[in-house]
């Protein structure tokens, strides 16, 4: 991974992130457990950092080999996930997500149902919100410019031309945020059933693995939509939301 250091964890690697000398020692220290190959308290030790607001790419990457070692392959797709909406460009981590896929036999799509989430990758890795935003203030001091002075023919084509792209790259920002937000289910045979409820009925499963789109929360629970197109809810636990 890139600006990372690497060391081996069983054939793969651990990432070392750069941070505090207080976060470094935390992740480290979860690093040793997971080499040590206890890695509940490895994943519990990450997600503390994540919790507390100190999550990277880094720290989801080692998360993902822990949790495949201990033979969790959804919350390790999930991890990897994660890594890729902290680093979009990061093409390990799209090979990993690829495998994990592969190794839990699902579809592509059944790993991407908002496409709407793509552009947000994109944004984030282009930093597009402040190109669009240049490109806007770019366009906006050569259209006052061109009132101010007599521009030739070709460079009034250039205002416009810049303010367009200005505005195609804002709609691509505009269009990534409007993503809905979606989990992917960690748990093999996680049921989906009928309600919010402890005493609802259970009306199907979800596939482990599977990234699917949460359409409401409520309490321990959340609403979703599997690839077949079937809705209900399912255990918060049980789906864990992509940020």
């Amino acid at each position: 991974m890139r600006s990372v250091g690497l060391a081996l964890l069983l054939g793969g690697s651990l990432a070392v992130a750069s941070a505090s000398a207080g976060e470094n020692d935390a992740f480290h220290q979860a690093n040793e457990l997971a080499r040590q190959g206890d890695y509940p308290k490895a994943i519990a030790g990450w997600q503390a950092l994540a919790r507390e607001g100190h999550a990277t790419a880094s720290l989801y990457w080692n998360w993902a080999r822990a949790a495949e070692a201990r033979g969790s392959l959804g919350e390790a797709l999930w991890a990897q996930l994660q890594a890729r909406e902290l680093d979009p460009g990061d093409a390990a981590v799209e090979r990993e997500v690829d495998r994990l896929r592969s190794t839990l036999n699902l579809d592509p799509a059944e790993i991407a149902p908002e496409p709407l989430a793509s552009l947000r990758r994109f944004n984030r890795r282009f930093h597009l919100a402040w190109m669009a935003l240049l490109l806007l203030l770019v366009s906006l001091g050569m259209h006052v410019t061109w009132r101010l002075a007599r521009f030739p023919p070709g460079a009034v084509g250039a205002v416009w031309a810049t303010l367009a792209l200005g505005g195609v790259v804002a709609l691509v920002v505009v269009l990534g945020g409007m993503a809905r937000p979606v989990g992917v289910v960690v748990r093999r045979g996680a049921p989906l059933i009928d309600g919010a409820s402890p005493t609802a009925q259970t009306v199907g499963s979800l596939r482990e693995g599977e990234v699917v789109p949460i359409l409401e929360r409520s309490g321990d629970y959340m609403r979703v939509q599997d690839s077949s197109g079937a809705r209900g809810w399912a255990y918060q636990a049980d789906v864990r939301g992509i940020q």
